[in-house]
């Protein structure tokens, strides 16, 4: 992480942002920074994780620690732990080209990362 601002996202209708709701602008830098602890990647790469569907998805499972009572903080450091834990599969790993194995969060960031850049070129 060789840049410590944290960018805005660009996806406020969908992805984390969107999901996140009324969360979401405390949200964001939480969950900015719990994602770039656990995977080592940079903001802007996170940015394009949180504002994929896959970011979508880390919403609700961050949704589902506040339904549990969880803080904020709690229910995305759970998230994080969560999506750390599980690894890619083979279909995963097949479908897109992420290597087997890495942790679940890790891979779908930088493939978020890629999916941005490709767009951008």
């Amino acid at each position: 992480m060789s840049n410590n601002t944290i960018p805005a996202t660009r996806n406020e209708g969908w992805g984390f942002w969107g999901t996140m709701g009324g969360h979401a602008s405390i949200a964001w830098p939480l969950a900015m920074r719990a994602v770039a602890t656990a995977t080592g990647e940079d903001f802007d790469t996170i940015r394009a994780f949180l504002d994929s569907r896959y970011g979508r998805h880390f919403a609700d499972e961050v949704h589902n620690g506040l339904f549990d009572g969880k803080t904020l903080q709690d229910a995305i450091d759970a998230a994080t732990q969560k999506w750390m834990g599980w690894t890619i599969g083979r279909t995963t790993s097949s479908q897109y080209g992420i290597p087997r194995g890495l942790p679940y969060l890790t891979g779908f960031v930088i493939q978020s990362g890629i999916d941005a850049e490709l767009e951008a070129a």
